[in-house]
């Protein structure tokens, strides 16, 4: 589903659960969950750190841009990045305000901070998650990760990226996308 097309859906959040039901569906590129189950995880895991409202949309959210870009999924499995942090961002960004999509655009980039600046972050990652840190730049350099930590939604990344990155267990029992509908439905504008 391209932009254009969600912009003109009646209700986005009945466009957002049509995309879990059926591209989610879908292997999550290297892991053993389904795209829809890691984010349904990353969601779980942010409600129960007490993440405020947008950031547990943000988690639940994190990666549709695999769904809603000219570059899929498989296409950064094959070493061209997909730039799904902000496909999705912009995406989501015609329906919820900037607390849902800036932790969701930047969920990439604290990645690659966490890497350069958190001392055995690297090696927490699933190497699935190892080869997309390459195809999408690699650790930041010095320079960059200064002015990533100084960004107004780099707090919320990380914590988003934390839970990414825990959000892969294929035994995991979470609620189902259903259960966020009210969340997503008061923080759309």
């Amino acid at each position: 589903m391209n932009a254009a097309n969600a912009a003109n859906a009646a209700n986005p959040v009945d466009t957002i659960a049509t995309l879990f039901a059926e591209q989610g569906a879908n292997d999550y590129l290297g892991e053993a969950v389904t795209q829809s189950a890691h984010m349904l995880q990353a969601a779980a895991l942010a409600e129960a750190a007490g993440a405020p409202a947008a950031l547990v949309a943000a988690a639940l959210l994190h990666d549709v841009g695999h769904f809603t870009g000219p570059v899929s999924g498989e296409d950064l499995m094959s070493g061209t990045d997909n730039r799904h942090s902000h496909v999705g961002a912009d995406w989501l960004g015609i329906w919820f305000p900037e607390s849902v999509t800036e932790p969701v655009r930047l969920h990439v980039a604290a990645k690659r901070y966490l890497c350069a600046t958190e001392p055995g972050y690297f090696e927490k990652l699933s190497e699935a998650s190892v080869y997309t840190l390459q195809v999408q730049g690699g650790p930041m350099s010095a320079e960059e990760a200064e002015r990533f930590a100084a960004g107004e939604y780099a707090v919320q990344a990380v914590a988003l990226r934390r839970w990414d990155e825990e959000a892969k267990d294929p035994e995991a029992v979470v609620p189902d996308f259903e259960y966020y509908r009210p969340l997503l439905e008061e923080l759309v504008r």
